[in-house]
């Protein structure tokens, strides 16, 4: 057993950057969609990711061992693939920015799956802060331009895919310590990239578009800076703050994605309206209670 202690500065700088990564990936699911259908973006993603880490990953396999395999498949599943397409298909009717808000879920998603399957102790201001970071959440989810409340079946997609990050962070942590986060990433993503790319390549119109889709180049670069950035090299960043803190303190940069992805709807002409400023502001203080250092230090769980 060990005694938790704060994070340190190089896991803020981290998480900093990965919520500048994330939050710019609503911007570029949007800009995917203006020439491909949600499926392609989400295949095309997966498999630009998986491929990109590839040539890094040629030692590494090695330290893969058979026990692992299961481990890294989940990882990929529920860790990319299946958020992926999910992601995709919520933001034909949601924007961009709204849906970087309901990504805040997975801290929430995360602490309950951490106690209920891995018996994970969490602090009470960890509660705190996850609950006043979902107000927070909600206050921007309803905000509306007409002053009423307003709901959007597909954001239920989104709370799925929060969901399977949820998973996916308690498995990283619990169940694969021994492996590097550079292993991690590469291996579950090349696992799950030749499914995706058979799946392009065959099911769909993909090469035909190739040829005669208007704005095809420019979505196609959108998708590829979000697979190999938002996706690859964003997961290897991810994985490697998992392994230097605890799961709630990486699942906050879900709090700070929003903000980013808000920014950038508004840059690209989506509203801004005050609810937003307020909401934004809520999830900051909850981002601060949840990962605030306790005066007395707590016992870490044991799994």
């Amino acid at each position: 057993m060990q005694q938790t202690e704060a994070p340190p500065l190089k896991a803020w700088l981290l998480l900093l950057l990965l919520a500048l990564i994330w939050g710019s990936s609503f911007i570029l699911i949007k800009k995917g969609l203006i020439a491909f259908r949600p499926d392609q973006l989400a295949a095309i993603r997966i498999a630009s990711a998986g491929f990109f880490l590839l040539p890094f990953l040629m030692q590494r396999f090695k330290t893969v061992r058979r026990h692992h395999w299961p481990k890294l498949i989940s990882v990929g599943l529920v860790g990319s693939f299946i958020p992926a397409f999910l992601f995709a298909f919520a933001q034909t009717q949601l924007a961009s920015g709204v849906t970087g808000v309901l990504n805040t879920f997975t801290p929430l998603a995360t602490l309950i799956i951490g106690v209920l399957v891995f018996r994970q102790m969490v602090a009470m201001q960890q509660w705190v802060g996850v609950l006043i970071g979902l107000a927070g959440t909600f206050v921007l989810i309803t905000a509306s331009a007409s002053g009423e409340l307003q709901f959007n079946s597909f954001a239920l997609l989104i709370i799925v895919a929060t969901i399977c990050y949820g998973i996916n962070l308690n498995l990283i942590k619990h169940h694969i310590p021994d492996l590097g986060a550079l292993t991690i990433t590469g291996v579950s993503l090349f696992l799950v990239a030749p499914p995706a790319l058979i799946y392009l390549l065959v099911a769909t119109p993909f090469i035909e578009q190739l040829g005669t889709q208007p704005d095809v180049v420019f979505s196609l670069g959108a998708i590829l800076v979000l697979g190999i950035v938002g996706t690859a090299m964003a997961l290897v960043i991810f994985n490697t703050v998992v392994k230097m803190t605890d799961t709630t303190f990486t699942s906050s940069v879900t709090y700070l994605i929003p903000i980013v992805a808000l920014i950038l709807g508004v840059i690209d002409g989506e509203p801004f309206l005050i609810e937003h400023a307020i909401g934004m502001a809520a999830i900051l203080v909850g981002v601060f209670i949840a990962n605030r250092r306790a005066r007395k230090p707590r016992v870490a769980p044991t799994v």
